[in-house]
């Protein structure tokens, strides 16, 4: 299991020094967001302030832009860091995409998202083998590719490695089983929602992904399983993360997980609260035992231990929902990931 790292909310002036502090502290990779900042901005930063240190997003919203546009970016991320770059995508929700976004909200998310990966994919089989561009879907055609347009293919990495069409790994976000078995059938992981438990995961996600992989002759190996956890080792934390559970548990999409707990009326209430902004009221609705379904609750120097005991047969790679701060906490940061790694 890979020991990862979040990239705070920070500007673009930051990212160079929090880059070469999560290189130099161990952990594999470094995971931008799309909150307040483009996710990709940062990602150009990374690669040339690192050496070994993987990168990618988690996630860009996918639906706010064409598929064109982020195999483009892609493109250019894994050529200027020889291949570290990791294309994490996700959907974000109907609100946003139509209210935030201003973009049409599809019939089927899954199958746009699969038509998405797809158009991807075909530009970067067409950049680097030469394949002609002809690809004909329900939500895209995409024809056209004359050479002034068409970048270089991709140089083998500094390892001897080639890069091309499947060396750029591309990642999805979900929370329920349909996107989760698209990235069983199609993806090289699926980045885990923080919203989410371990019962969940083992009882629905994984059956979801593998029902996928099966479908494709692919196994549950080919994917890669990004977890992002919630944990509490003070009282503060505690309070921070019962606020972080009790909104994602009012989004009307992520009813599943607390619905496989007999936790479905709670979540309607916490919705009716979300609807008229009565966000002090929330928190108060997430008990210590459903906090303790999606918050590791634990004590600092078992935390290690005990994240490796809780998703041990779930998670490949693993980031903590604290973001990475160089300056706070850094040897709180440096003991977790030596313990995490021995």
């Amino acid at each position: 299991m890979k020991l990862d790292a979040a990239l705070p909310i920070v500007g673009l002036k930051d990212v160079p020094a929090i880059a070469k502090a999560a290189e130099e502290i161990g952990f594999d990779a470094l995971w931008t967001q799309e909150t307040q900042h483009d996710p990709f901005l940062p990602c150009a930063l990374i690669a040339e302030h690192t050496s070994h240190l993987n990168f990618g997003t988690a996630i860009a919203v996918s639906f706010a832009r064409s598929p064109a546009n982020l195999a483009y970016t892609a493109w250019d991320l894994a050529a200027q860091s020889g291949g570290r770059f990791i294309l994490g995508l996700g959907t974000q929700v109907k609100a946003h995409i139509e209210r935030r976004f201003g973009q049409p909200w599809p019939e089927s998310p899954v199958k746009k998202l699969r038509e998405q990966i797809e158009v991807i994919r075909a530009f970067w089989d067409c950049w680097q083998n030469g394949t002609k561009l002809n690809y004909r879907g329900e939500y895209y055609k995409i024809t056209l590719m004359s050479p002034f347009f068409q970048p270089p293919p991709l140089p083998p990495s500094p390892k001897g490695e080639g890069l091309g069409v499947r060396s750029i790994p591309i990642y999805i976000a979900g929370v329920n089983t349909g996107l989760a078995r698209l990235a069983g059938e199609l993806c090289d992981g699926f980045h885990v929602h923080p919203f989410h438990s371990p019962r969940y995961l083992k009882e629905v996600i994984l059956p979801a992904l593998e029902e996928g992989a099966e479908k494709e002759s692919r196994k549950r190996k080919d994917i890669s399983i990004s977890v992002t956890a919630f944990i509490a080792t003070t009282p503060e934390e505690m309070n921070f993360a019962r606020a972080q559970v009790a909104f994602y548990a009012s989004t009307p999409s992520y009813r599943p997980v607390m619905d496989l707990h007999g936790w479905g009326g709670i979540a309607e209430t916490l919705s009716a609260h979300a609807a008229k902004g009565e966000w002090a009221e929330m928190p108060m609705l997430i008990t210590d035992e459903m906090l303790g379904e999606f918050c590791l609750v634990t004590e600092e120097d078992k935390l290690a231990d005990e994240l490796k005991q809780r998703y041990d047969g779930i998670a490949d790679r693993l980031t903590l929902y604290t973001p990475f701060v160089p300056g706070e906490k850094d040897e709180w940061w440096k003991n977790l990931v030596s313990r995490f790694h021995h």
